[in-house]
């Protein structure tokens, strides 16, 4: 009965205090806080090292009611301990603290401002200190499961209904050689009345539990809680005539054998491509990729593409001995059977900064496979070109001990610097961007990779810049809730389309196309029944190759939640795009070129949560047009100018 002690003197107790007490909440890691005050309030926002912080920069946003971004506070790689403190106006806000994050997040608000905290599921989503208790509803009639999975710190979460003292447990299994998606389950009795529950996690540390089937949001006080309200928010774009470059060519890793589903990959109809070399295979078979490699080329129409030195059984550490030697040749002289069309990037090792020693190790090897490479005759005729260093991430550190040291720009640099003359593109991987809030961060990269590499007298990167692979975790760590889910679809949308905002990258890889066994995060799943199938994600990529022009037109968007991109090929023009949340967006369009009354009138299609295609009704007038998007959509608006 400890628990509805605790309601009943927390309720006494905000009574005198209200408005002169703080409430804490400690450790936070990986998701939202919505908050409502009655009165002005301040959001104290301080934060400590977790692990490899100085590795890597983190972002905190700050939203209103209506979902316009207030602030956004930057935290650099070097800023591991900070503060930051923002006033806070009367109403309804919500602070995002996007995952995965390499810090500790405490937050402080005052007494009388009720907060909800909203945890990622799955991933861990705090560090908490031992015997916090939060509490959570549930409405009439909800079949409420609580969740939860043991990341090495909260072994048990125990529940208690505060109605009638009913007590449940909910052990976590700690058993190692359970895969990363696996969770625990408790089902909730279902009650004709709102219940209040009382949750307490057994032990300290990281701690991730959430709730299914009803609202996910806990807060430290019963008479907190409360249902976040999403008025529709308003998109104000402009359109202009100016073009900013080529759209990247959407992509997918690729199988090592030939595909097994080929008409859905033929569905999502990849225009790029990335692909391992298993050197200790072509070691003794040079032969053996000519089984796939030829009919991704010709059937699929795949010309551009990236490859990756490795050897089987993910072992990326290579040395340039007679083996790596020999599956180099290998490969070499499969380009060169192919007809002489596309561009072939090579990456001499697979995340280097990852997986190598030091840098040093990893230079030496390069230089050496450089030379081999040189001396294969034809390989520039063949269309086979540099990437370099194929890096785990490109402004933040690898997830590893000693991650400062090892970021994916700091060796891109180095290379370059001694080895430019023969990289012709700069190729990085990108991951654990798992926040929809946070993915305009793929912007600032593909950014700040053109600045190092520099631009020539046409504004083009110098060397071809290449989103060789990306997804929202890196290995196995992948969550259903994500990859199984809408939340995915609108993820890659919004990834493709910050990456491709400035017309500077030139490719962009899902990775992979296909589930793997362990690695549950392709485009295309394979059923209990042993059927392939397109995932939400793999919906979504359908939806956006049909409609993926040539160039970029320069937009100006001043919405948080929607990503926007601007297309041309010819007199073609498309502007796609993908609301983000739940909310219903009010958009409104200006601009050059628009025109009512082209050879064909303007077009609106939606892909809605639901995954349905559907028409949108568009009022084109002037001097705007205007249309509305549901939640959890992506959008093209098309015409064609005369």
């Amino acid at each position: 009965m400890k628990c509805l002690r605790l309601w009943a003197g927390c309720c006494l107790l905000a009574l005198p205090l209200a408005g002169v007490q703080a409430l804490d909440w400690p450790g936070l890691r990986d998701g939202a806080l919505h908050l409502r005050s009655a009165s002005d309030d301040h959001l104290q926002v301080s934060w400590q090292p977790a692990w490899q912080a100085d590795a890597n920069r983190e972002r905190l946003y700050l939203q209103g009611g209506d979902g316009r971004l207030l602030a956004r506070r930057e935290i650099p790689a070097e800023e591991v301990r900070g503060e930051q403190r923002w006033p806070l106006e009367a109403g309804n806000h919500r602070l995002e603290i996007p995952g995965y994050s390499f810090r500790l997040y405490r937050i402080r608000h005052g007494d009388d401002t009720a907060a909800l905290f909203e945890p990622v599921k799955l991933h861990f989503s705090a560090e908490l200190p031992a015997g916090m208790r939060l509490y959570f509803r549930v409405r009439p009639g909800e079949q409420a499961v609580l969740a939860g999975k043991y990341h090495g710190g909260i072994r048990r979460l125990d529940v208690e209904r505060l109605s009638d003292g009913l007590h449940l447990e909910l052990p976590l299994d700690r058993a190692p050689e359970r895969p990363y998606w696996h969770s625990d389950r408790l089902e909730l009795p279902v009650s004709r009345d709102e219940e209040i529950w009382c949750l307490r996690p057994l032990g300290r540390g990281k701690a991730a539990f959430w709730l299914d089937g009803s609202a996910n949001l806990f807060a430290q006080r019963p008479e907190h809680l409360f249902s976040p309200e999403l008025p529709p928010g308003e998109v104000n774009l402009e359109l202009h005539a100016e073009v900013l470059g080529p759209t990247p060519r959407l992509g997918v890793g690729l199988p090592y054998t030939p595909p097994e589903a080929p008409q859905l990959l033929a569905r999502l109809a990849p225009r790029a491509a990335n692909y391992y070399s298993f050197v200790n295979v072509t070691s003794r078979n040079p032969q053996h990729e000519q089984r796939f490699r030829p009919l991704y080329h010709h059937r699929f129409g795949i010309h551009a593409d990236t490859t990756l030195l490795a050897q089987s059984g993910r072992r990326p550490v290579l040395a340039a001995d007679p083996d790596t030697r020999a599956g180099l040749l290998a490969w070499l002289q499969g380009m060169r059977e192919l007809d002489g069309r596309g561009t072939h990037y090579l990456a001499f090792a697979d995340e280097p900064n990852l997986n190598y020693p030091d840098y040093p190790s990893f230079a030496r090897y390069f230089a050496a496979m450089v030379e081999e490479l040189r001396r294969f005759p034809d390989a520039r005729e063949a269309g086979i070109r540099i990437a370099a260093p194929a890096s785990s991430r490109l402004l933040d550190g690898p997830t590893t001990d000693g991650a400062r040291s090892r970021r994916g720009l700091d060796w891109a640099r180095r290379l370059l610097d001694t080895y430019g003359e023969h990289i012709d593109a700069l190729a990085w991987h990108e991951w654990m961007i798992r926040d929809l809030r946070d993915t305009r961060v793929y912007r600032d990269n593909v950014r700040q990779a053109a600045q190092l590499v520099g631009l020539d007298e046409r504004g083009r990167p110098r060397k071809a810049l290449l989103l060789e692979q990306t997804n929202l975790s890196s290995g196995g760590a992948v969550s259903p809730y994500e990859q199984e889910t809408r939340f995915a679809a609108l993820w890659w949308a919004s990834v493709a389309v910050n990456t491709a905002q400035d017309g500077l990258l030139e490719m962009l890889n899902w990775f992979p196309a296909f589930d793997e066994e362990d690695h549950l995060k392709g485009m295309i799943g394979l059923s209990a029944d042993g059927r392939h199938f397109l995932k939400p994600v793999g919906q979504a990529m359908v939806f956006m190759q049909q409609h993926w022009l040539d160039e970029v037109l320069r937009l100006d968007n001043d919405a948080f939640e929607v990503d926007v991109l601007a297309m041309r090929t010819g007199q073609r023009i498309h502007l796609f795009g993908v609301n983000k949340t739940a909310r219903e967006q009010q958009v409104r369009l200006r601009g050059h070129p628009l025109n009512c009354h082209g050879p064909e009138p303007p077009r609106l299609r939606l892909l809605t949560a639901a995954q349905q295609q559907v028409e949108g009704r568009l009022d084109c007038g002037e001097p705007a047009w205007h249309f509305t998007l549901p939640g959890e959509s992506l959008f093209v608006l098309g015409w064609t100018q005369p």
